[in-house]
């Protein structure tokens, strides 16, 4: 992502949870059959951008194309919660943090050196019937964040699993105030493929950045990718070639057990960003009265939580697979 500062704004959509916003801003319902794309938009939401030749776009919105671009001081998507005095606050009214913190590192290929750490939050309501609960899950990559000896780790997308009996659940996110900025997360999905999205050039132009390379969709389609942990070009691109995919390394099948978040952080990004720490991303689903000690012996789970790099610039696919939060009775994968 390029080095930027974010100033975000926050509309949003009521979920199925009748809980107001504790802040500022909503979270936004994420059906467990949806149609047209497994994907809806978050900061994404409202992006335009202009042909890559001809007049200039005033009213340019390109959401920073997923990291690609740089900034667009406007009003931000839908779906964000502003605010808070930090990530460890409650995003909606209504919520107590039942788990106060569950920080785990990551590791490189060889098992052996640290190059970041995720921590995941859970708060409840039990004023609902059932009682209503939200999972925050933030990553933070370190500055020897080399994943294979050679290159920087770069984090596309947090996919979190157990959410098959959840029905329509609700998702936002929250970019606390920091130097450099997070990451805001452009889309999320209810599946479990990860989705690789590139810019035009991601080294070229402004407004080569700010275009989709071709056959590259903000929201995939629904196709037949069920089985696959990452759809797009498992290769590395330069910044001065046009990227290009086909249709089918831009679907996903819906999977109503995974929630899909897209963000863009990295340590040091090919495309000469630096942007080490993610949006803290949320999941809002029923749960029970379970007391905090059965949460963190239950309801954590091998392989509930990937992390992935979806090859945006010249890397190729990786996926680091943690031990994560899924809700009460969930089965992963």
């Amino acid at each position: 992502m390029y080095k930027t500062t974010i100033k975000l704004a926050v509309i949003g959509a009521l979920g199925f949870v009748s809980s107001a916003a504790f802040a500022a801003g909503s979270f936004c319902a994420l059906s467990s059959a949806p149609t047209g794309s497994a994907y809806i938009n978050l900061y994404n939401d409202g992006r335009t951008v202009p042909p890559l030749a001809g007049p200039a776009v005033t009213s340019l919105q390109s959401r920073l194309n997923f990291g690609s671009d740089s900034p667009y001081a406007g009003a931000a998507g839908s779906c964000q919660i502003t605010g808070l005095s930090n990530d460890a606050t409650a995003p909606l009214s209504g919520y107590g943090l039942q788990v106060t913190s569950n920080t785990q590192n990551i590791f490189a290929t060889d098992g052996v050196t640290v190059i970041g750490n995720v921590t995941q939050r859970i708060w409840r309501n039990t004023s609902t019937s059932p009682a209503s609960c939200i999972l925050g899950t933030k990553v933070t990559l370190g500055t020897n964040a080399f994943y294979n000896g050679s290159q920087y780790f770069e984090l596309n997308d947090i996919a979190v699993g157990g959410y098959s009996g959840s029905g329509s659940v609700n998702v936002g996110y929250f970019a606390a105030s920091s130097t450099p900025a997070l990451s805001p997360v452009y889309r999320a999905g209810r599946t479990f493929t990860s989705v690789q999205h590139r810019a035009y050039k991601y080294g070229g132009t402004q407004a080569e950045r700010q275009n989709n390379g071709t056959g590259y969709l903000d929201l995939p389609t629904i196709g037949g990718s069920s089985t696959l942990a990452i759809n797009g070009v498992n290769s590395g691109i330069s910044g001065t070639t046009v990227a290009t995919a086909t249709a089918a390394q831009q679907d996903a099948q819906v999977n109503s057990n995974w929630v899909d978040f897209t963000v863009d952080a990295g340590f040091q990004d090919d495309d000469g960003g630096t942007n080490p720490i993610s949006s803290i991303a949320y999941v809002e689903f029923s749960c029970n009265s379970d007391s905090a000690s059965t949460i963190n012996s239950t309801w954590r789970k091998a392989g509930a939580l990937r992390l992935r790099q979806t090859a945006q610039e010249n890397t190729t696919f990786h996926e680091i697979s943690l031990t994560g939060y899924a809700p009460p009775g969930a089965t992963v994968p």
